[in-house]
């Protein structure tokens, strides 16, 4: 898809004394932030996802009635999903900027502009810094308290993929065919391993290997540690989804129409899930719990699949469903791009509630403290709780 070029350059700084009371509640976070979790602990979003699983799942208790508590007015399309963390939001925009929001009450701490738009990227927090891609190619490391740049690496070609941060580094997927791993300190590329497409997945991570699926229609497992590819299964078509992990499994959507669950353990495609009726790709990517696979499809539907990888439930909405659901005290939070929010049941896909945002929401909700955010095309930044 073709994106307009804008920039527009804004920066702010918090008062010192804001600045040192973020820098103490990302500090006090770090900890918990850096440890791989299946779930995504209850008061942090770091990344995409939620965790390096990519599950898509939060321990958070939300309400159970939802109301609008803010909006942010972005200026340009949201298709970054947000990363909480110690009640701050990182969002990126199509404006060119990422912004640190104040997750109370939405209030502006600072904004950078990255001189290109942010698309499908999303941010990730670790230990201080936050990490975000560009269209132009960039990979932007940021002091988390107060938006200054830290340093900034620059790939051959755009980024939709998201930053995912295992201990000293950082890896992220380019369209110029690459993985890249980077050092958190100063950017320096520790490895580069070449695919034969451009990688739009976001990596998921577990066991010292790195998984992604990609648009030459192979999954791959690339060990972190030295980029030495483990294995790689044909997909028998390409993917846009990035692979969720759940007891050593990994669940992701095609453009061929299915769902595919494969056994890392195996390293064979164990099921595939195609509706009956309606042919349509999944770019959406799946958000896994114990007993339920949920997924967006462009046939305008959310499925959620039982772990044999047959339908349990399939939910109508009024467009494609390109948002990635989230799951959190037994519902299903997500966007559809008819511009309404839903919550759905679980277990049965009954709808609880839906919210009217009337512009196509294809960012995926990060929840944290009770509240959920979520971007919209039309540039508003929501939060309910």
């Amino acid at each position: 898809m073709k994106l307009r070029n804008r920039k527009f350059r804004t920066t702010c700084s918090l008062p010192s004394l804001t600045v040192g009371l973020l820098t103490l509640l990302l500090t006090a976070h770090c900890s918990l932030l850096t440890v791989p979790a299946q779930d995504t602990p209850a008061n942090n979003w770091p990344q995409f996802r939620g965790n390096q699983s990519l599950t898509g799942v939060s321990q958070s208790t939300v309400p159970a009635t939802l109301k609008l508590l803010w909006t942010y007015e972005a200026g340009d399309s949201i298709e970054s999903s947000a990363a909480i963390a110690g009640g701050t939001v990182f969002v990126g925009s199509q404006k060119g900027e990422l912004v640190a929001l104040n997750l109370e009450n939405g209030g502006v701490y600072w904004k950078y502009n990255t001189d290109s738009q942010i698309g499908e990227s999303s941010p990730a927090y670790s230990a201080g810094v936050v990490y975000i891609g560009d269209l132009s190619g960039w990979i932007n490391a940021l002091n988390a308290s107060d938006g200054k740049k830290l340093w900034a690496f620059k790939t051959g070609g755009e980024i939709k993929s998201s930053p995912v941060v295992v201990g000293d580094r950082v890896l992220i997927g380019s369209y110029d065919q690459h993985l890249y791993c980077l050092s958190t300190r100063n950017g320096s590329v520790l490895w580069k391993f070449r695919t034969d497409g451009p990688v739009h997945a976001t990596p998921s991570v577990s066991g010292g290997l790195a998984f992604i699926a990609g648009c030459d229609e192979l999954f791959r497992a690339i060990r972190i540690s030295d980029g030495q590819q483990v294995f790689s299964v044909a997909s028998g078509s390409y993917t846009g989804a990035s692979p969720a992990l759940q007891a050593g499994a990994a669940y992701y959507g095609t453009f061929g129409n299915e769902v595919l669950m494969l056994s890392l353990r195996d390293r064979r495609i164990v099921w595939r899930y195609e509706h009956p009726q309606r042919k349509f790709p999944f770019y959406s990517s799946a958000a896994v719990s114990a007993d339920r696979i949920v997924i967006g499809g462009r046939d305008k539907m959310i499925h959620g699949l039982n772990p044999a990888g047959k339908a349990a439930w399939t939910f109508a909405t009024g467009a494609r469903v390109e948002s990635s659901p989230a799951i959190a005290g037994g519902r299903v939070f997500v966007g559809s791009n008819d511009g309404r929010f839903y919550v759905l049941n679980l277990s049965t896909g009954a709808k609880l509630w839906e919210f009217n945002a009337g512009s196509p929401l294809s960012a995926s909700p990060a929840i944290a403290n009770g509240r959920i955010v979520i971007g919209s095309q039309d540039g508003r930044l929501y939060c309910f709780g």
